[in-house]
């Protein structure tokens, strides 16, 4: 009999680049979703109305190892009591372009070759 495969982890408690705390994990068993959300917790009433068409709010079930992050569709409770967090929408200013490498010059002379 094949088990079902347990998930990613759980989440990981991680700081942003903009320094707020926020939890990543991978939810779902075959096309994952890489989701960083506000480690703040809220109820389910007020992650409903923080969600938008690309902004998530998820349900944190406490595990034996931690904080575990589950969908919240049609079918979860309005009521639900555990607490829930929204996407993280990061405050950061975007990176710039990655650095271009330089080549440095051999230290020996023109036409000298060198074994490497």
């Amino acid at each position: 009999m094949t088990r079902r495969p347990s998930s990613s982890g759980g989440a990981r408690q991680v700081r942003c680049r903009c320094g707020r705390p926020v939890l990543r994990q991978l939810v779902g068993l075959r096309a994952a979703l890489d989701v960083t959300a506000d480690a703040g917790p809220l109820t389910a009433a007020a992650a409903a109305a923080l969600r938008e068409p690309n902004r998530l709010d998820w349900c944190v079930r406490t595990r034996k190892d931690g904080p575990d992050l589950a969908w919240v569709d049609r079918s979860h409770p309005a009521d639900c009591p555990r607490p829930h967090v929204i996407d993280h929408q990061c405050t950061a200013p975007p990176a710039g372009p990655p650095r271009r490498r330089t080549t440095r010059q051999p230290p020996v002379a023109e036409g000298q070759l060198t074994l490497g």
